[in-house]
């Protein structure tokens, strides 16, 4: 073996570089599609970083940013010493947490289901119908759920007084202990066809020679699919777990303040809704500049916590 020299650590470095440039100038195309969404990112991402200084700002529309009167950490203490950001915490984390477990699982469990059918009609009409609600607005499926539930002739209640389970109609929206399973339930109606499209795109990328090698050795459908479709999709199963972890505090405020009420509001509220609330149309711009910090921060972490455990546990990493 040759010992390692100045000019053999230059000589491979350089060779590195070439060959960098040399794939880059082969992807080009690549690249070029690519920059238009990396400047989208980069604008409406990363350039906006630099409003966080207000949280640490008593921030005042009529001054400029450099003019405001600093206060420090002020905004964060007010916000941790708040109760009302407490009850505001669990219910993101509680709705979230119902979310992502359900909105993976089902999702998976309706994919493997649809690539298991044969008669490619029908297939391909399920798949166009589980599709649709996504397209459709959260204003009309709350409107639909509203009357869904209604105590004044509401499918819902008419099943189950038909069902003889119970008596009279239940105020499904004016109870708060089952406004979470409301939320998850009917984001999951909107959503179950579209988040099975990329797990069905992974199922297809599957070598059929291992199905046809499973059959000859006599395994059955429901072998196949837990030994061969399950495995072949899990790396794309755990990135998109781990990346919507980092949303489990950022899950947007439409389904809850559309479904929510006044009855329900300590069950309802979420960060972005208590943000909204407290922040923006208190004309508190610093303390919701607060808030969207601790959302952002703590979302990173989380991310980082899920993928330091996948690697611990699977030798892998996503990111």
């Amino acid at each position: 073996m040759k010992p390692l020299t100045e000019g053999t650590l230059e000589a491979g470095s350089t060779l590195k570089r070439n060959r960098f440039w040399f794939k880059a100038y082969q992807q080009r195309y690549l690249y070029m599609m690519s920059l238009p969404f990396v400047i989208w990112i980069f604008i409406f991402s990363y350039v906006p970083i630099w409003g966080w200084i207000t949280a640490f700002q008593n921030y005042k529309p009529k001054d400029s940013i450099f003019d405001q009167k600093w206060v420090g950490f002020d905004n964060f203490i007010e916000l941790f010493q708040d109760e009302r950001f407490y009850i505001v915490l669990r219910n993101t984390l509680a709705m979230s947490t119902m979310g992502l477990l359900v909105g993976f699982t089902v999702p998976v469990i309706f994919a493997l289901l649809l690539n298991e059918m044969r008669g490619q009609f029908f297939k391909r009409s399920v798949q166009t119908i589980s599709y649709l609600p996504h397209f459709v607005s959260w204003v009309v499926v709350a409107g639909l759920v509203y009357k869904m539930l209604s105590t004044d002739g509401g499918a819902v209640n008419q099943l189950l007084m038909w069902l003889n389970i119970i008596d009279q109609p239940i105020q499904f929206m004016a109870k708060g202990n089952l406004f979470w399973g409301i939320v998850t339930a009917s984001d999951l109606w909107k959503e179950m066809g579209w988040s099975s499209i990329i797990f069905l795109a992974a199922m297809a990328g599957i070598d059929p020679e291992l199905y046809e090698a499973s059959t000859v050795d006599g395994a059955g459908r429901f072998r196949k699919m837990w030994h061969i479709t399950l495995p072949g999709i899990r790396t794309t199963f755990m990135v998109l777990f781990i990346l919507s972890i980092g949303h489990l505090i950022s899950i947007g405020f439409e389904k809850q303040f559309l479904l929510g009420n006044p009855l329900v509001a300590d069950y309802s509220e979420v960060f972005d809704l208590y943000a909204l609330k407290y922040g923006i149309q208190m004309s508190r711009y610093s303390y919701g500049t607060a808030i969207g910090i601790v959302n952002s921060v703590v979302s990173i972490l989380l991310v980082f916590i899920a993928n330091g455990i996948y690697k611990r546990v699977t030798k892998e990493t996503v990111i």
